[in-house]
């Protein structure tokens, strides 16, 4: 198993002190409470208040409050709550359209990591799982994702990183990429033939969440064997639909 680092270690248990007591703390209080270095207290204060994860009580000088970093990170875990079990009953009514296998993925640097999947009932049928993870440039919903990144930070993303193959069709060029991501902001879906799979095509489209951001995208995945442009079509408009659907469920007004 993998070794735990102790720096890392005592700084959440100085965060996980905030939650008992009134919400605040002191260095003492840590002390005290954790047994550590007076000098080592200071250094974690210190570090955890730049980054914003601790602030300084105004009215109790020494005292330190969780920061606005801490609400940032507990509101992205209860939306992904939410957008996980929402995905999973979106996913099973599109599934019973079209009786494909269909995600939900969330964006997570330069991968995919899919939150939710509902199966195909045929035999033959794309073979993933919830918790799988894939370079993003190679999936439906990862390029749809990236092409809605604004354009600094899609730069910041990919630029100078290597763009993996995990089929012949893969994309590995930037400019290549730059241009598919063009084409899918246009459209406002995206296509994916056999990049990830060779044996797999892939529509997707994007889920908004309540301020308007893409969160999310949902996805139809088709063995190649049953993938012609019309049914390509057929399913892209499903999975817009499906993705519509999504996005009114997390509280976004405009998605139909």
């Amino acid at each position: 198993m993998a070794r735990q680092v102790p720096a890392v270690t005592r700084a959440l248990d100085v965060l996980e002190l905030l939650l008992t007591g009134d919400g605040t703390l002191s260095a003492r209080d840590v002390v005290h409470q954790l047994r550590l270095p007076r000098t080592t207290v200071h250094e974690l204060l210190t570090t955890l208040a730049a980054r914003n994860y601790l602030v300084a009580v105004p009215e109790q000088p020494g005292r330190y409050r969780l920061g606005v970093r801490t609400h940032q990170l507990g509101s992205r875990y209860a939306e992904q709550l939410d957008l996980a079990a929402e995905g999973r009953r979106v996913a099973r009514e599109v599934a019973a359209v079209c009786d494909e296998t269909v995600h939900v993925a969330l964006l997570e640097d330069t991968d995919v990591v899919y939150v939710a999947k509902v199966d195909s009932t045929h035999a033959v049928r794309m073979v993933s799982a919830a918790g799988h993870r894939l370079p993003a440039h190679c999936t439906a919903v990862g390029k749809m994702l990236l092409a809605s990144l604004p354009p600094a930070d899609l730069e910041g993303r990919i630029a100078g990183r290597e763009l993996v193959a995990l089929t012949p069709h893969s994309i590995t060029a930037h400019d290549a990429l730059r241009a598919a991501l063009a084409g899918i902001r246009e459209r406002g879906v995206a296509v994916e033939h056999r990049e990830s799979n060779p044996d797999v095509s892939c529509v997707a489209a994007p889920v908004h969440d309540g301020g308007g951001r893409v969160v999310a995208a949902l996805s139809v995945s088709v063995p190649v064997i049953r993938w012609n442009e019309d049914r390509a079509r057929e399913l892209a408009e499903l999975a817009a639909r499906g993705a519509a659907e999504l996005s009114v469920r997390l509280g976004h007004r405009g998605a139909r």
